[in-house]
């Protein structure tokens, strides 16, 4: 069963350049070294211009699991969580169909 998940970020003030650099480095990243990633889509709110979220969805969890270990991750992920002006609202799902 795919690891589907769903992260809505709201960004500081004056952070918005920055997280999408970050977040579109790690889309681009993730869909061209991992092949079971199977969705990465990051998207911004059309009237909330500091909302975010990012859709990803892997083939399995061990695969979800390889994309949290990988190195770029490491590096890109923490500069984005200190971007944000909340705590990420990160959640799961299972894909039915």
């Amino acid at each position: 069963m795919s690891t589907t998940f769903i992260a809505k970020l709201i960004v500081k003030p004056g952070q918005e350049k920055e997280i999408e650099r970050l977040q579109v480095e790690l889309a681009e990243v993730t869909k061209k070294s991992e092949p079971d990633c199977l969705v990465y889509d990051f998207i911004r709110h059309r009237t909330e211009p500091r909302t975010y979220v990012v859709y990803a969805r892997f083939r399995d969890e061990a695969a979800f699991q390889a994309h949290m270990k990988a190195p770029f991750h490491d590096r890109l992920v923490p500069p984005i969580l200190a971007a944000l002006a909340q705590d990420m609202d990160l959640q799961f799902f299972d894909c039915l169909a």
